[in-house]
């Protein structure tokens, strides 16, 4: 990973991250986690933080506990390390947003290249990609284009591609992507990823049930309105556990339904895994994800129970939005953050 340019070691580079974290913190202990995560949410995504918390040294020393590295040698070897204790991996060149067609498809080049390596050197890796980086809001057909380009070399090459999904006002658009993939191509190597936060989400995952779909399920990590998501976690959850009810059941399995179950919450682990023994779900017909950084030992304990695992390994110089999202999901990467700042 190209680390961010060192700052000065003078009293003002030290008293600003010093001053913005020590804000975050009493803020924090006065308005409580659900606070922290919108403002969070919020810093993802703004250029003025990110340029600032990128050229801290401390950024990329946390950071690096959620990123496997800049470039795809580095992920190749974590890819390698964690496939030899039991664990499957999906790789994600980070990036999102692009601004123009060049970006768009600079990033297909990389994961086309990333493809050729996964094969080339035998792991067992997919790869996750984000359709705002190939194109989607610039051109909805510029990221099918591509994405096009990207699982058709996957099945090339006896890979799979997930299509990762993004904010709400994008969720139309990148299932039509999937189905056109789908329906217009022909390709079966591709799936995709709903969020339990969503409203939206049980009619979708019943459509994708009848389209035998391969789905991701995951909570949701972007700032969305109420007008569009359940703004309280237990409702979240609930969701979650019924939208898993819906990806094990019977139709769903006679349809081909492969699901993949996004989540570190032991207790929702703990449920899926109640409801697939006193089902007789065979442990090859779901797997369980996770987050590299976050629960190694939960990861490893589930692989030695004889359950699916796999990781999602992000790559790449692009790690700000995605690491600030990972601060926001859970208070405890925040206090993290500012607990390694101390040591500095």
């Amino acid at each position: 990973m190209d680390k961010p340019t060192p700052p000065s070691r003078s009293r003002s580079a030290f008293l600003i991250p010093a001053l913005f974290l020590g804000v975050i913190s009493w803020l924090l202990y006065r308005n409580g986690e659900s606070w922290l995560r919108q403002v969070l949410l919020y810093l993802s995504n703004a250029g003025w933080a990110r340029e600032m918390v990128s050229n801290w040294s401390i950024s990329w020393r946390v950071a690096s506990r959620f990123v496997a590295g800049s470039d795809r040698d580095a992920a190749m070897a974590v890819t390698r390390d964690m496939n030899d204790a039991g664990l499957l991996i999906t790789l994600d060149f980070l990036g999102e947003s692009c601004t123009n067609e060049g970006e768009a498809y600079q990033a297909r080049a990389e994961i086309l290249r990333l493809l050729d390596d996964i094969d080339q050197r035998g792991l067992n890796a997919n790869v996750s990609v984000k359709p705002s980086q190939l194109g989607l809001k610039i051109d909805p057909n510029l990221a099918f284009e591509n994405i096009c380009a990207l699982v058709s070399k996957a099945s090339e090459v006896g890979n799979f591609i997930r299509i990762d999904m993004e904010d709400h006002p994008t969720t139309d658009a990148t299932l039509d992507v999937y189905r056109r993939l789908r329906y217009q191509e022909n390709l079966s190597n591709v799936g995709v990823v709903i969020q339990s936060y969503l409203y939206r989400s049980e009619a979708d995952i019943e459509q994708l049930i009848e389209d035998g779909a391969r789905v991701r399920l995951c909570k949701g990590a972007y700032a969305e309105p109420a007008e569009v998501a359940f703004p309280h976690k237990p409702d979240v959850d609930a969701n979650y556990l019924n939208l898993s009810r819906l990806l094990l059941s019977p139709a769903a399995r006679a349809k081909g339904v492969y699901p993949a179950f996004a989540t570190h919450d032991p207790k929702m682990i703990d449920d899926i895994k109640r409801y697939i023994q006193v089902n007789h779900i065979p442990s090859d017909a779901f797997e369980f994800q996770m987050l590299y950084g976050i629960r190694r030992d939960l990861q490893e304990e589930l692989v030695k129970e004889g359950y699916r695992v796999r990781v999602y390994v992000p790559y790449g110089t692009a790690w700000y939005p995605y690491f600030v999202r990972r601060l926001a999901e859970r208070p405890a990467n925040m206090w993290f953050f500012i607990s390694n700042f101390l040591r500095a």
